[in-house]
This record gives structure tokens, sequence and C-alpha cells, in this order.
């Protein structure tokens, strides 16, 4: 009988928990519950105060904050790059990391510490919304918001003492808001030099840790433990004023920093040609060194002479020696109209040797095609004495910092003085009522200086550099800074017309050694003009 109630209770709870299951099944599929509601889909306007604080959170930056852009495209992007990213910043990472792990685990007494995987997952990142400053330095600085709730796989294996033990770093969550400042901005790809990257407030961190295959953040108080600990750790290395440089190219030569001076003495002309029909020639040299934004500089006027002497010193600021040229010209000066050129020349700086005096006797050219037949005919010959003198290291400035700091004023200011720098930049919104060829006129102790003139161009760029030489500080000066264009056309109808002025108080440039400001022009609707200006005393 025993046997038998065995068998018929086993058969029982078999048929009775297939029925029970069978039923159980039907009334879920088929039973409507009564606490179940159709959600509550209302505007934001008409939400509660406490519906809006649990939402707040979930909404994106760009919908809260107005200095924020949407960038739903730089999103898509990274979604279809991530998995080509993922193995390029895995592969970085490694290269970083190595080096410095190859140099702490002596102290330690490890043997060896590698990553057996590392993967950031197959979930990207993305970005709330983007904020970008604009400044009138050469710079670019953006303030992304960034949250990534990844599933990274990274695995470590720790060898010491013949034990062997591996970490593994799981569902990992990244919420920063980092400031990247690109500067300074050059003219070759990529077009910046630094990457700086600082932290703007402290960054969430959250991730789970496996040692040893058991989950060692659920070991009570070290989760909020080493989630602080990263958070400290991160914000003294990376929150601002703090930050990570990253260099992609070299400062000195993506900015084309001074590395020497150039002295050339214009010596004398031998065998000029007679340019006026009555009486001899008067002769000038004009000297210019290519990729310099400076106004040539020039010799006097010698009256009425084929063979002048000259014996004037001029210096010039070498940025790049393989590649800059010394161009000189000799022209015939005209009380009316303009100057005849009388011939030219150039000089590659490339073909001096550092710090050794050189006499070029240069014979004086039409042009500087060499197939030009008229080239071969004499014009006279320019005695010129050249030495370029490279700066030493320490001499060289270095480093992005000092973009933006003033340099010292030459040898040969006066004591109590200083060099007064000028750099105009450009404008913006300019408009003429008959034309606009826009140059700017500067107007400072009666000494008047020009830009070059842009062509039908209401944006225009000029970036040219004037100086003054003062015997004292500028303090109660001013700077009449003028915008005017000079019709192309021929005709004695509006030549010239005014599309805006601006007068410049210099006593913030010499308080503060340096001002880059955006004015706004007086008799101009809605014109501006960048004008940089720098105050150089020797000490």
């Amino acid at each position: 009988m025993g046997i038998v109630s065995t068998i018929l209770g086993v058969f029982g709870f078999g048929f009775g928990a297939s029925i029970g299951l069978v039923i159980g099944y039907f009334m879920f599929i088929y039973r409507q519950p009564t606490d179940v509601k159709d959600p509550d889909v209302r505007p934001l306007v008409e939400q509660d105060s406490k519906s809006l604080q649990r939402l707040l959170p979930e909404i994106p930056l760009w919908i809260k904050n107005p200095d924020y852009d949407r960038i739903d495209w730089l999103n898509k992007f990274i979604e279809l790059m991530w998995p080509y990213l993922d193995k390029a910043i895995c592969k970085m990472a490694k290269k970083i990391a190595e080096p410095i792990i190859a140099e702490q685990i002596p102290k330690y007494k490890i043997d060896s510490v590698e990553f057996e995987t590392l993967t950031l997952g197959c979930l990207p990142p993305s970005f709330q919304g983007m904020k970008v400053y604009s400044t009138e330095e050469k710079e670019l600085i953006m303030e992304p918001v960034l949250k990534w709730a990844g599933n990274p796989n990274i695995t470590v294996v720790v060898k010491a003492f013949a034990l062997k033990a591996t970490v593994q770093v799981l569902d990992l969550q990244v919420f920063a808001a980092p400031r990247i400042t690109l500067k300074p901005l050059v003219p070759s790809i990529p077009c910046f030099a630094n990457i700086f990257v600082s932290l703007m407030e402290k960054p969430h961190v959250d991730f789970g840790l496996k040692l040893l295959g058991a989950d060692a953040m659920s070991i009570p108080g070290l989760y909020r433990f080493v989630q602080e600990l990263i958070k400290d750790q991160v914000a003294n290395m990376y929150l601002w004023p703090k930050r990570l440089e990253v260099q992609l190219m070299d400062p000195s030569k993506a900015m084309k920093r001074p590395v020497g001076i150039l002295h050339v003495k214009v010596v004398r002309a031998m065998k000029l040609k007679k340019k006026d029909l009555l009486g001899a020639s008067d002769p000038y040299v004009k000297l210019k060194l290519t990729e310099d934004k400076l106004p040539s500089k020039k010799t006097t006027v010698k009256q009425k002479n084929l063979n002048p002497e000259w014996n004037e010193e001029f210096t010039f600021v070498v940025k790049d020696p393989e590649s800059q040229v010394l161009e000189l010209s000799v022209y015939d000066w005209e009380q009316v109209g303009s100057h005849d050129k009388m011939g030219l020349n150039i000089v590659p700086l490339k073909e001096f040797t550092p710090e050794e005096p050189k006499v070029l006797t240069l014979d004086l050219l039409k042009n500087l095609n060499p197939e030009d037949v008229q080239n071969e005919k004499s014009r006279g010959q320019l005695v010129v004495e050249v030495n370029y003198k490279p700066f030493k290291d320490s001499e060289i400035p270095d480093g992005v910092e000092d973009s933006n700091a003033v340099q010292k004023a030459p040898e040969g200011v006066p004591e109590g003085g200083g060099l007064l720098v000028v750099i105009v930049h450009e404008a913006q919104d300019l408009e003429g009522k008959h034309h606009t060829n826009p140059s700017v006129r500067l107007l400072f102790r009666g000494e008047e200086k020009k830009t070059k003139p842009v062509k039908k161009n209401r944006d225009p760029r000029w970036d040219e550099e004037f100086q003054f030489m003062l015997d004292e500080p500028p303090t109660n000066d001013r700077i009449h800074v003028e915008v005017v264009s000079v019709s192309s056309r021929m005709g004695l109808l509006h030549p010239k017309e005014t599309l805006g002025y601006v007068d410049i108080y210099l006593s913030d440039v010499v308080q503060n050694k340096r001002i880059n400001e955006r004015y706004h022009l007086i008799d101009s609707k809605n014109g501006r003009i960048q004008i940089e200006m720098q105050w150089r005393t020797a000490s």
C-alpha cells in the first residue's frame, strides 16, 4: 500500500501542478487588471511642481538653457563611428597607460599588470548640448555636456608573488561638463596647436567592480568611498582652472614665432640709370621681408644722384629663415605721380650663415622672371651688408601660455618711454553709400599710418601692425581710428567717403599693457572694428 500511495501522490501532484499552470496562464493573459491606468500625457506647462522636479533631470540641456545648442548630428556621427572609435580609443589608452604602469609597478613589487580585455562596449556616449564662447583671441572655447551609460568590459590581470588576480570594470556611467579650448588657432591643419580640457564641476562616475570574480562594490561602505575618491582625484587634477593639455603641433612653428633678427645695412648703389628726362634720378631703397605684416621700410631719398651712398641700417624679425626672402627695390622719387621702379632683387634668408656678416653686391633686375631678356640689360648695382642673428634657446618664446603676453620693447627705446603697437585685425558690417573698399587710417600725435585697402568687402580683415616710438607713456592721449573707402573707378564723383570712426583713449593700454577689443564705429549704422594695442617697455 505504501508504494501505491506514493505513486498516486506523485501522480496527483504532477497533474494538479499542470492544471494549475494552465489555469494561471489563461488568467494572466485574458484577465484585465483593474489597477492599471492609461499614462497621463500632458504638456510640461500643465504639470505640477513635483512632477516637474521629477522630470527635470531628464530634460535635455538645450531645452532648459538657451545658451546651449542642440547637437543631434554629433550624436548620430558618434553612434555610426562608435565601433571604430572604440578600437581607436582603447588602443590609444593602452599606449598611454602601459608606460605609466611599467614605471610604477617596481615600487610595489608587482611582477606585471596587463590588460586582458579592453573594450568600451556597444553603447556610445551622447552629448546633451554644447555651449560655444566667442572671444577676440585666437581660440575656440566649447562646453559640451556629456552623458555616458556604457557597457564596457575592462579586465586587468595583476601578477605578484606567484599569485594572479583579476580586476574587472563593468557598467560604467559618466556624467561630466568639460570645457574644451582649442588654442592657438593657426593657418595649418588641423588649424589649432593645442587642446586644453578642464572640468567645470565634479563629474559623476559610477561603475561595477569585480575582484576575483566577486562584486567588490557590494561591500558595505566601499561603493560610496570609491565613488567620492574618484571624484576628488579627478577634480584635483582637472577641475577648472586646472586643465589637461594635449599638444598636436609645435606652437612655435605653428604660430611662426620669432626665431631671430636680420640686420640689413644699405650701403650704396652704383651705376643707376637715369629716369628723369631732365637731370639725374632721385633714388631710394624699399626693403620688405616676405611673410611680414609690417609695412616696407625705406631709406632716405638722395637727390640727383646715380651713385648714392646711404649707410642706413634696418632690422627685421625673422620667423622662418627657410622660407622668408628679403626683397630690395630701388625707386626714383617723384614729386607728382607714382614713383618709377629702377630695379629690384631678392635674397633668400636660407643662404645666410648665422652670426656671419656678409656683403652682397646685387645686380638690379627688371623683374624676377629668369627667362625675361630684359633682365640682361644693366640697371645698376646695389651693395648691402646682411647679418642674421638667431635667438638663443632661452630667448625663444615657447608655450601657448604666453601667446597673449606683451613682448619687451627693442633696444633703443627712450628711458621712461616705450613702444605703442597697434594691430588692426578686422571689421564687420561696413557699408558705404557709393562704394565699400575699406582701409583704416590711424592718426596719433600728428603721425598718420594706413592699412592696405580691401576692395568690395563689408567684412574686411587686415591683420596689419603699426608701431609708434614714444618718449613717455600715452596716459592722457587718444588715437583716432577711421575707416575710409576710396573709389577704384576714375572720376571725381564721390571718390572718397568715411565709413565710420572711433577715438580710443590709451590709459587702459598703459595700465593693462594690452587690450584687444571690438569697437562700434561712430557715423556707421552697424559697423564694428577689432583693434589690439600693446604698450611695450624695456622693463
